[in-house]
């Protein structure tokens, strides 16, 4: 039975839809390649790595994780099994992060093809949310969706949200007099950025009070109030290494796709992380694993989604 994927799948098809996954400061930082017209493997871009944030990779891997997962589903709701390796040669290939191939033909799963109609309309959303509290029930199919993916999602208590913000600001702060660090941010955030930018829609408002629950990244069109309290949660790894790092990108992925059905938005807070890599110092490290995002959720108002690569240019073609 063929597996040919270019006969079967379309690869432009795959590639558009690991090309919508959410990435750190929209760095878009993978590159695929189609090997024997039976593999597609998921490759790191070293051009759109973030040198000074992201000294580790870890970022880089967790944005490459949210687009194997989207890869993934496109596979399979094209009726094939998706077969994956994970980091199938690190010592030789450093930047092959995965190889997927089309296994034998399985139906798409209704939620299969529920999440996969929802790439292109996920959004990350910073600007504020009402006050109306997520569901228990909705709470406990996030923990089942990350726990698939070999993940905690962890939801912070009054206490822990307060603390965190906390963290939040007081990272912020340190890194605002970091000038390596603001100058990278401005390249790919500013206008006339490096790459793709961030449009002023994308980088919401300043909140008018502190701690903030949104990243500020020093561009505002105005102001706004945001929610009271804040419903935050950590998405946490068994350990702390690449192939945590892909996981982990891959329960964020199916976790914010689940989100979105369910009505939800969703936004970062991760400047203790950055600031943990860049001074390699130990992260804050919780019982239930060792904390790779930190998820604002909540009730928000639509927004526009960030500039994407075509997928005419994700395809890297073997010399």
């Amino acid at each position: 039975m063929s597996t040919t994927l270019a006969a079967d799948l379309g690869v432009r098809r795959l590639l558009t839809a690991a090309g919508q996954a959410p990435s750190v400061l929209n760095t878009q930082p993978w590159r695929f390649e189609v090997v024997h017209r039976e593999f597609v493997e998921l490759l790191a871009d070293p051009d759109r790595r973030l040198r000074v944030s992201d000294p580790r990779g870890r970022s880089l891997h967790v944005s490459c994780g949210a687009a194997l997962f989207n890869l993934r589903l496109a596979v399979s709701t094209s009726g094939r099994r998706p077969v994956v390796w994970l980091l199938p040669d690190p010592e030789e290939e450093p930047e092959l992060l995965a190889a997927v191939r089309a296994g034998d033909r399985r139906p798409a799963t209704a939620e299969q093809r529920e999440l996969y109609e929802l790439l292109p309309v996920r959004r990350t959303n910073r600007l504020p949310f009402t006050g109306d509290r997520v569901p228990a029930a909705v709470w406990d199919e996030l923990r089942a969706a990350a726990s698939r993916e070999g993940a905690t999602l962890v939801r912070l208590d009054r206490r822990g949200v307060a603390e965190t913000l906390d963290y939040a600001a007081i990272a912020e702060d340190e890194l605002a007099h970091d000038h390596d660090y603001q100058a990278e941010l401005r390249a790919w955030t500013m206008p006339g950025a490096r790459f793709d930018g961030m449009p002023d829609h994308v980088q919401g408002p300043r909140p008018l009070r502190d701690p903030a629950p949104v990243r500020d990244f020093g561009r505002h069109a105005f102001a706004a109030r945001f929610e009271e309290r804040p419903q935050l949660a950590v998405l946490t790894t068994p350990g702390d290494r690449p192939l945590d790092w892909l996981r982990a990108g891959q329960a964020l992925q199916r976790v914010l796709l689940l989100a979105t059905l369910r009505g939800l938005s969703a936004s970062f807070l991760n400047q203790p992380l950055d600031l943990r890599d860049m001074r390699a110092r130990r992260d804050p490290h919780h019982r239930r694993g060792h904390p790779q995002m930190i998820i604002r959720l909540g009730y928000g108002v639509p927004v526009g989604r960030s500039p994407r690569r075509p997928a005419t240019e994700l395809e890297r073609h073997a010399c």
